[in-house]
């Protein structure tokens, strides 16, 4: 019988990751203003950016599509571009390596990363992204941490980390457990799953998972950065990640204090609300012809705690 807090992270990667989608027409704009901006407009400010993060829904194939699309548009403008993703684990580096090199089929390199069960969504969503950085000999990053240390932190906070899983993760006493908003975003979605009757020991081992995964993606793009200070690099994650950047960009920002980055999400949940002083993100793209999100069935390995 599954724990409570590993079903809670059935419910927690529809809320987080797979936000009920809007018709809009598509637009690009700033989340507190209502002005329309060109794509033009999007690339002219990439020019100076380090750091790209891309915030999508998992399960929504149109922000992959759009995805490949700024991908494709900013290597014309910058080759020397590199791609961070959430959809792969620190110890998986090895196989994406011998992908983009070649010494791999894209068959061999689906089985031995376990994408289908790890991750858990269609792999046909993000092979264009990783084909287009195959053909143009881009670095692909793997940034996610070990499912199972998020899931055992889950259980019983860090002190429950197994040594085996220490070496694939950043110094637990540098993590950042202060941010107030975003302890409290999580607590209302914690709470609403537990109907308000969650344990608060519960909630703080569910909370240093999150912390954990975040963590351990900031530092593995910050890291990058400043081994390849002539790359700008393209981070594609889930809206919990990159909203209010609480989770990755802040963290990439205390590591790297001069670091210029630009966040762009892909229709919000248009109830999250946003401020002049803590907008959702620098940029919001709204879909034409949105159809509502699918939650996948049932559990998959990728679910983070």
């Amino acid at each position: 019988m599954r724990s409570p807090t590993l079903r809670l992270s059935v419910c927690l990667l529809g809320l987080w990751l797979c936000w009920g989608t809007p018709t809009w027409a598509q637009v690009l704009r700033e989340p507190t203003q209502e002005e329309v901006l060109s794509q033009e407009d999007l690339f002219t400010r990439l020019e100076r950016v380090q750091v790209l993060y891309l915030g999508e829904v998992h399960n929504r194939p149109p922000d992959q599509a759009a995805q490949l699309e700024i991908l494709q548009r900013w290597y014309e403008q910058n080759p020397q571009l590199a791609i961070g993703l959430e959809m792969f684990e620190r110890p998986q580096q090895t196989y994406i390596d011998q992908y983009l090199a070649g010494e791999i089929s894209e068959a061999e390199f689906l089985e031995r990363t376990q994408f289908e069960t790890r991750w858990g969504f269609p792999w046909e969503s993000y092979a264009p992204i990783l084909r287009f950085a195959k053909a143009h000999n881009l670095p692909v990053l793997a940034l996610n941490a070990p499912i199972e240390a998020i899931r055992e932190v889950a259980r019983g906070g860090f002190e429950n980390l197994s040594p085996q899983h220490l070496s694939d993760l950043p110094p637990i006493d540098e993590f950042d457990l202060d941010n107030a908003a975003y302890r409290q975003r999580l607590r209302q979605i914690f709470d609403g799953y537990h109907e308000g009757h969650g344990s608060s020991e519960g909630f703080e081992s569910f909370f240093k998972a999150q912390i954990l995964w975040d963590e351990t993606m900031s530092y593995h793009v910050a890291e990058f950065l400043q081994t390849h200070p002539e790359r700008a690099l393209v981070v594609i994650a889930g809206q919990g990640h990159i909203l209010y950047g609480d989770g990755i960009p802040s963290r990439v920002q205390r590591r790297l204090e001069d670091i210029k980055q630009l966040s762009l999400v892909f229709d919000p949940d248009p109830e999250l609300l946003s401020t002049p002083e803590r907008p959702l993100a620098d940029l919001i793209w709204h879909h034409e012809n949105s159809e509502p999100d699918i939650e996948p069935e049932g559990e998959t390995e990728n679910n983070p705690d």
